[in-house]
């Protein structure tokens, strides 16, 4: 596959009955290619076909999850994590983190870590599937971050997805519902304020305690509406957390 993403959208375009899954004699398709690759505009496409199955394995049991982990294309890696329907322990020998930690490929597991998908590190002692004790063993990687993410999963992975920026996409939303929910009454003029987190809070704060208290549970997955403060201060520090 040559990566040619406008040769590809227009077979897509003027075929709509193509096989999108048909496999070659090694058992690849389309998507297993592209994710080789690192073709990440077209696994990106090919993942917003209606018929694409995201799961299939080639004849050695890969699936496209596999090939970006092995080969440390981390952007693919990161479009396939992001889509639902991938299996992240659907495999047939090692899993695709062992291979991203056993080839060295440090950004491929700091996507997976933020992607917030299980993280199997395996069984230590287990050659196949010990992510850690491969990492180690072929010092290809640096498994400071597995290790750490193995002691505190919670406190790595929100330092991961900083480190990322996937908490400032996640805050940017919050501050969107923040400015809707207050109906336009607050005045968006705070030059101080530079992050969309800070933005955020700068705003939350100024809404009244009812409408700071619906906000915070229902970003914590709750679906209490009015609380007592106790409870509510809880829920903002949990917020915090998680920003």
């Amino acid at each position: 596959m040559e990566g040619q993403v406008e040769v590809v959208r227009e077979i897509l375009r003027n075929n709509p009955t193509i096989n999108v899954n048909c496999k070659n004699a090694s058992g690849y398709q389309a998507l297993h290619c592209a994710s080789d690759e690192g073709h990440a505009s077209i696994v990106a496409i090919l993942l917003a076909h209606p018929d694409i199955k995201v799961n299939l394995k080639d004849s050695r049991g890969g699936t496209p999850l596999h090939y970006a982990c092995f080969d440390g294309h981390a952007s693919c890696a990161r479009l396939l994590l992001a889509d639902s329907r991938v299996k992240v322990n659907d495999y047939r020998g090692s899993t695709p983190l062992w291979w991203a930690a056993y080839r060295g490929h440090l950004d491929v597991i700091k996507c997976w870590i933020a992607s917030e998908r299980e993280v199997d590190l395996g069984t230590r002692g287990d050659y196949h599937r010990d992510a850690i004790g491969a990492a180690k063993k072929w010092k290809k990687t640096e498994v400071t971050l597995l290790e750490r993410f193995k002691r505190d999963a919670v406190q790595t992975r929100h330092q991961v997805r900083l480190e990322l920026g996937f908490l400032d996409d996640l805050a940017a939303e919050m501050f969107a519902i923040v400015v809707f929910v207050s109906d336009g009454l607050m005045q968006i003029r705070d030059t101080t304020t530079t992050t969309p987190a800070a933005r955020f809070f700068s705003i939350a704060s100024q809404l009244p305690l009812e409408l700071q208290m619906v906000l915070c549970f229902r970003q914590v997955g709750s679906d209490k509406e009015i609380v007592p403060g106790k409870e509510s201060e809880v829920a903002f520090k949990e917020l915090a957390r998680r920003l």
